[in-house]
């Protein structure tokens, strides 16, 4: 039987940068001899990306916080149980753009949900299940608002919120990074991404086995 992969999570405010990093950290750790799988939350399965077009659209149907945090993790429930646990037990890494650090931030500092909500939730689905390590792309916010407005094309419901939302969401995040330090590493994101993703790889040095740490396949 294989050895279980190892699950990282990236997060950070908008146009932090984590697809970005994400797309890169698969390809250098594919570059070490490692299988990797990148997916996303929310959504990630067909019927968790259904869900998060619930989430995310601007329709005129209100969702209330409360109803928006059941949504985040019944679409994290499909998604650990069809794709991110059977990846894992197969041996593969899963690289995770947003987990529930991305709820306890958007949903409960942002929003105003309940902690103690938050924190049952993540409890009933996910109990035995955090990622090993946990990057946190950090910048100011009117950093990542004007990186995220230059993507272009349509808002959707979070990239609609005000300036304070997201400095709510961001000193969450920073909170987090505090009371987990060995889960949670705090990575500069206004760089350049190959200067950023050269400090993710270090961030998660400890986790590759001995034969993936070093160069990449075909250098000297």
């Amino acid at each position: 039987m294989s050895e279980p992969g190892r699950f990282i999570s990236l997060e950070g405010i908008e146009g932090a940068g984590k697809s970005t990093l994400g797309r890169a950290l698969e390809a250098s750790l594919i570059a070490r001899g490692l299988q990797v799988r990148f997916t996303r939350e929310p959504g990630g399965t067909p019927l968790a990306e259904r869900l998060r077009s619930l989430v995310l659209e601007r329709g005129a149907e209100r969702i209330s916080a409360e109803a928006e945090t059941l949504m985040m993790f019944a679409a994290r429930a499909i998604h650990l149980e069809n794709l991110v646990r059977p990846t894992l037990s197969s041996g593969v890494w899963v690289i995770c753009d947003r987990f529930t650090d991305a709820t306890r931030a958007y949903q409960g500092a942002g929003r105003g949900v309940d902690p103690t909500l938050i924190e049952r939730l993540a409890e009933a689905v996910h109990r035995d299940l955090w990622p090993q390590r946990t990057l946190l792309l950090d910048l100011p916010v009117e950093t990542g608002l004007a990186r995220a407005r230059r993507r272009g094309g349509a808002r959707d419901r979070f990239e609609d919120q005000d300036r304070l939302f997201f400095e709510r969401v961001r000193a969450r995040y920073l909170a987090l990074a505090v009371a987990e330090p060995a889960r949670v590493r705090v990575l500069a994101a206004a760089g350049a991404p190959d200067e950023v993703a050269a400090r993710a790889l270090e961030a998660i040095a400890d986790l590759l086995p001995v034969q993936a740490h070093g160069t990449e396949r075909g250098s000297t």
